[in-house]
């Protein structure tokens, strides 16, 4: 099992910038596929970016071009980098981690980010 902190979440003005972690512990974090979603208030939660053991990330096309994940095995954290923010980039975002022998992964507890002048 793994447990997920996320952090660094805030309010921002559009086009700022803002960069989230999720640190991972009680398990070998470099195991696990990581991904961020999001979830924006009435709406359902969507993936943003799907990160893999390697670090190879996908993204959502809302966000290609303005966000960048990343991941740092030996500092068992997850990073999202994100870009020129718009008001619609407001959501609480969540870390997600999934071993592929598993059924099912782990949230965290999620981070707000705000975009608003």
């Amino acid at each position: 099992q793994v447990q997920l902190v996320e952090s660094g979440g805030g309010l921002v003005q559009p086009g700022g910038s803002l960069r989230l972690s999720c640190a991972a512990s009680g398990s070998i974090f470099s195991n696990y596929v990581m991904a961020w979603y999001r979830q924006a208030p009435g709406k359902q939660r969507e993936l943003v970016a799907h990160i893999t053991f390697d670090g190879t990330t996908n993204y959502a096309d809302f966000v290609k071009g303005r966000f960048t994940g990343s991941r740092d095995n030996a500092k068992n954290t997850v990073y999202l980098q994100m870009n020129s923010l718009k008001p619609e980039d407001t959501a609480v975002y969540y870390c997600y981690a999934r071993r592929p022998i598993e059924p099912t992964g782990y949230w965290g507890q999620g981070t707000q980010v705000t975009v608003s002048s």
